[in-house]
């Protein structure tokens, strides 16, 4: 015949492979593994839960908040109900002023002596305080208006207060 075949004691040695190798089906798994545990760190790693999980900010504004027009100060009661400390960049008041960098007087609620902070200011897990926030837009008695607190964490917090 036409086909160059090994010789008959040849055929014997190259069949027997003395290496051993994994089953295809062990493979597979272990191929699996790698990835599900590659895709779930690229998640976390988008998302950004792995720098915040288990601790995250919750700020609630309570609806005794209130703009006193004659003084020009709006009165926010808030209450930081998460697990991790809130800083508050910025308080506005939708469509006439914000405020990012003006100096702000907190106090613990229960009538404890206030403090003055300038700018950015913390507020701790489970801290329930009053801030005063001085304004320099005209306010009229009686009108709702919205307000809305932004924290560095860029959560926005919004609560419509009237004017008294």
């Amino acid at each position: 015949m036409f086909f160059n075949y090994p010789p008959e004691e040849y055929l014997g040695a190259k069949l027997m492979n003395p290496r051993k190798a994994i089953s295809p089906i062990l493979a597979t798994v272990i191929i699996i593994a790698v990835t599900l545990v590659i895709a779930i760190g690229v998640i976390g790693w988008i998302m950004g839960i792995w720098g915040t999980f288990g601790s995250t900010e919750s700020l609630q504004l309570y609806p005794d908040s209130y703009i006193d027009a004659g003084n020009k100060v709006l009165v926010l009661h808030v209450k930081n109900t998460g697990t991790a400390a809130s800083t508050i960049q910025k308080i506005e008041v939708v469509g006439i002023e914000s405020i990012s960098s003006e100096t702000v007087t907190t106090s613990p609620v229960g009538g404890a002596s206030g403090t003055t902070v300038l700018g950015s200011f913390t507020i701790g897990p489970g801290v329930d305080m009053y801030i005063n926030v001085p304004l320099t837009g005209s306010y009229t008695s009686g009108t709702s208006y919205q307000v809305k607190v932004y924290t560095a964490a860029g959560n926005v917090y919004s609560i419509v207060v009237q004017a008294k």
